[in-house]
């Protein structure tokens, strides 16, 4: 099933998503009889099991033909980010060939608690977006970057969950694009405190929420001595067409369900909460840029422009398309910056 978050007359509603048609919720429940269903992501979320057997059922009908399932008058389109306004946000750090090549690009070694636990970082909750038109401010193209990930939503409250159970908290699938200001960001973690202006600005999710059972069929073994799920899902990201980025879901290090057992230490995590894998091998301009320069002085770099477009796609997740527009703003926050103190005197 593949849940969706649309807008239609300044409304946001929430409906599944078949055959390139959009059937709402709460109105295919009253059609069929069936309890009343809420018209937004994360309330529905939150009445857990129950309400999603109510919306496979209702997903069953619509794939059934049955004669009482209305469309909604609205298309692909209309569609928002999946949780438009998630409980919480953050990115995990999956896939080892992404920190190991990044790290190898800046000519420092391999760090070795990569492979003793997950970490993640809290991104803003406040700056999701989904398909569409994506607006950033003149110092975000100072280096402005994508990140190729896949990401989980949660699905029901859990605390100190371990990984082995952790599988059952999953909603449902995402693709994730962890927009990235490098210049502002690289600047910012100097201070060894971040990042937080780099990446604030926009996280991107779509552009449905895919339940669990859909990807039962891609299902493979985690990696050695790690526990969860794990999908072979050929995941890839093209800009105006080409393709600059390519990798798999199964190359994560550590899988959701581990990284889920670490965000649940001692708090709770919440339907509605975003999880994200972090980035794939290749899955940006920064890591390949550096992986380009490395082998080739003269190699030319890149970075996302004003009207670009940007499109991921992930095997059984859909594809993700954003256009990259530029406001129309002369407010600076390097212009901000102080002058460089004086020297202690002696």
């Amino acid at each position: 099933m593949k849940l969706v978050s649309y807008s239609t007359d300044n409304h946001t509603h929430l409906g599944i998503f078949y055959q390139d048609k959009i059937y709402n919720l709460g109105e295919n429940a009253l059609a069929l009889n069936l309890p009343a269903l809420p018209d937004e992501m994360t309330a529905f979320l939150r009445l857990g099991e129950t309400a999603m057997n109510e919306a496979k059922s209702i997903d069953a009908a619509i794939k059934k033909g049955h004669d009482k399932v209305k469309v909604a008058a609205a298309s692909s389109k209309d569609l928002m980010a999946p949780v438009p306004n998630p409980t919480s946000c953050r990115d995990g750090y999956a896939f080892r060939q992404h920190v190991a090549a990044a790290r190898r690009n800046r000519k420092v070694p391999m760090i070795p608690e990569f492979d003793q636990y997950p970490i993640f970082y809290f991104t803003n909750h406040n700056a999701i977006q989904g398909p569409g038109e994506i607006y950033c401010m003149p110092d975000h193209f100072q280096k402005l970057d994508f990140e190729l990930e896949a990401s989980v939503v949660i699905g029901k409250k859990g605390r100190n969950i371990k990984a082995a159970e952790a599988d059952e908290y999953i909603a449902g699938y995402m693709i994730m694009n962890d927009m990235s200001a490098r210049t502002l960001q690289m600047e910012e973690m100097l201070l060894n405190l971040g990042p937080a202006k780099g990446k604030d600005f926009s996280t991107v999710i779509g552009p449905w929420l895919v339940t669990p059972d859909e990807l039962e069929q891609y299902k493979t073994s985690a990696k050695p001595g790690h526990t969860g799920n794990a999908f072979d899902l050929k995941m890839t990201c093209y800009v105006n067409g080409k393709l600059v980025s390519e990798g798999n879901m199964k190359d994560m290090d550590w899988t959701f369900a581990e990284i889920i057992e670490r965000c649940a230490y001692g708090v709770d995590v919440l339907p509605g909460d975003v999880i994200g894998s972090g980035t794939v091998g290749t899955g940006c301009f920064l890591e390949l840029n550096g992986t380009g320069l490395l082998n080739d002085p003269n190699y030319k770099v890149q970075w996302l422009q004003p009207n670009d477009i940007v499109e991921m796609e992930i095997t059984g997740l859909g594809k993700l398309s954003n256009t990259i527009r530029k406001e129309n703003s002369d407010f600076s926050l390097f212009a901000l910056k102080k002058m460089p103190l004086e020297s202690p005197q002696n």
